[in-house]
């Protein structure tokens, strides 16, 4: 049984967990999480997190598409600039730079636009995976020996074949 892994929705599922994790890290100094220094986008980023997870789950396996794929550009264009916005412009009630989770979210927001930008280029990447073929034994191929040749080779020597006839 062969089956072929596509890259694409991989990156946007690895990256949507990456996303899940850093929103429990330190987002800013000196150690605000995300949950403590949001106040809606906390919540808007799992529920896109979680709707990139069902898209790339989607996109790998047609028949158990939650979210079509379609809507993946927008999902995680979405993340993207909600991320990018956190850190250039941090809330009111933060006064420290960003650290570990917000840097962390950057690079997940990023590996899942590579990974929509797989999904859905013309461009494919994939990993075959194929399940190992056993050799089945027959008996009359292994029980078989080569029987000794007593007629002599096969072409006499001394004669050579050309088209039309042979040639002494």
């Amino acid at each position: 049984m062969t089956r072929r892994i596509e890259a694409g929705p991989v990156l946007v599922a690895l990256g949507a967990l990456v996303l899940l994790v850093s929103i429990f890290l330190d987002w800013y100094e000196p150690g605000v999480t995300a949950w403590e220094a949001f106040e809606f986008l906390d919540l808007l980023l799992v529920v896109l997190a979680i709707a990139a997870l069902a898209a790339a789950a989607g996109a790998m396996r047609p028949e158990a598409t939650l979210v079509e794929r379609h809507w993946l550009p927008a999902i995680v264009a979405a993340i993207t600039v909600v991320v990018a916005s956190q850190i250039l412009d941090r809330p009111p009630s933060v006064d420290g730079d960003p650290t570990t989770g917000a840097w962390l979210a950057l690079g997940a927001a990023l590996v899942m636009c590579l990974g929509t930008l797989l999904t859905l280029g013309r461009v494919s990447f994939a990993l075959t995976v194929e399940g190992r073929d056993t050799r089945r034994r027959v008996s009359a191929v292994d029980a078989r020996t080569d029987p000794p040749t007593s007629e002599g080779p096969a072409v006499p020597t001394g004669t050579t074949r050309v088209m039309g006839g042979e040639r002494e």
